[in-house]
């Protein structure tokens, strides 16, 4: 068994009570789906690997410089999600950072290059993934078991926003170039972020470039664009409709979105102003994995340490939600996030992601050290 399904251990300082499980949560969709229309996973061979390693192409092009510093970690706000506390001093190297997330175009050419097929395209793997679920879980019969990905699908009417799996579909073909399913395509998208990429799928996209996922810390001291304790990466100005500062959802979540930014789903890259740093879209547009594990009380873990020099993040996975789910942290918020229900386009939000996971609002942007 690979490193990246390691086990969990043990929640401390109490915030298995902070933490409540949602009816509908993605992991509930995911279950749902085995059972009715399935999915799969499968993981890169080692020839494929190989392959991968011997197209690197190290480049700075299109990156930029973040210079090394200190900043405060996490949030004091009146928030619900504890994972985001206590924040912590933490010390950052210098290092490199792609100005947008990585495009269709660019994953594209990745692919045309090394032959890569992404996780959402395999056949899956009963075995691996049995690991991830509940004990007991049956396995579905084995023409549910079919390839592809989570896809937003609105529904028509007002609906209780407690429950996911009335806006996610477990959608048969939905790859990253076919981002809603077969049907959909890239047509007028090559500019927009890639999506429907696993964290298994970025990091190898990341190789072959000659550069890594960043660090959850240099993500976020990233996305503060030098404004220590500033609410989201452009300052505290709250996004409105007529504020167009970020791709976000407009109107009401999940059935109305009036699209006043342009937008019903992804935006091309850099339409929307930058960061202090000069990034795009470190807030809203699609989700961006990073490279740590994840950990709910992460940050009670590090609240004692004086100052913590470029973390990398826990060593194992603990999500008190899914408790036998490993994930990997993602960052930023996406074109679905609305402050009526998650808000996750401000510089301190985090959550967890299952590694095998592709969805229609998930991409990355990669980091290279100096």
């Amino acid at each position: 068994m690979s490193s990246k399904h390691q086990g969990s251990s043990k929640p401390i300082n109490g915030v298995q009570e902070s933490v409540k499980l949602k009816k509908g949560s993605l992991r509930f969709v995911y279950f749902a789906a085995l059972i009715t229309i399935g999915f799969g996973i499968a993981f890169a061979t080692t020839s494929l690997l190989n392959r991968v390693e011997k197209a690197s192409q190290k480049s700075l092009s299109g990156m930029i410089w973040i210079p090394e510093g200190e900043f405060q970690m996490g949030t004091l706000e009146d928030t619900p999600n504890k994972n985001e506390q206590p924040p912590h001093l933490v010390k950052i190297k210098g290092f490199w950072i792609d100005e947008h997330e990585v495009t269709n175009e660019q994953f594209q050419k990745f692919v045309e290059a090394t032959g890569y097929i992404t996780t959402a395209e395999k056949a899956p793997d009963w075995d691996e993934l049995k690991k991830q679920l509940p004990p007991g879980t049956p396995k579905p019969a084995a023409e549910k078991l079919v390839a592809g990905s989570l896809v937003f699908l609105p529904p028509t009417h007002p609906v209780p926003t407690d429950d996911v799996s009335l806006w996610w579909s477990w959608t048969p073909g939905a790859c990253w170039k076919h981002p809603e399913g077969p049907g959909s395509n890239l047509d007028n998208r090559l500019n927009h972020p890639v999506v429907q990429v696993s964290w298994d799928d970025a990091t190898a996209f990341a190789a072959w470039a000659g550069k890594r996922l960043p660090t959850e810390a240099e993500w976020e001291y990233a996305s503060r664009g030098n404004l220590q304790g500033k609410r989201f990466s452009w300052g505290d100005q709250l996004p409105s409709d007529s504020a167009r500062l970020t791709n976000i959802w407009q109107g009401t979540f999940p059935h109305l979105n009036t699209k006043l930014d342009g937008w019903e789903r992804t935006s091309p890259v850099k339409s929307f102003p930058p960061n202090g740093h000069g990034l795009h879209d470190m807030a809203g547009n699609v989700w961006e994995w990073c490279s740590d594990w994840y950990r709910a009380d992460q940050y009670q873990q590090m609240a004692n340490k004086p100052k913590v020099a470029s973390p990398e993040g826990p060593a194992n996975s603990w999500d008190p939600n899914e408790p036998h789910t490993p994930k990997r942290v993602t960052r930023g918020g996406s074109y679905l996030c609305h402050a009526s229900y998650c808000e996750s386009y401000r510089n301190a939000a985090r959550r967890g992601t299952a590694p095998d996971t592709g969805m229609s609002h998930l991409g990355f942007r990669c980091a290279q050290s100096k």
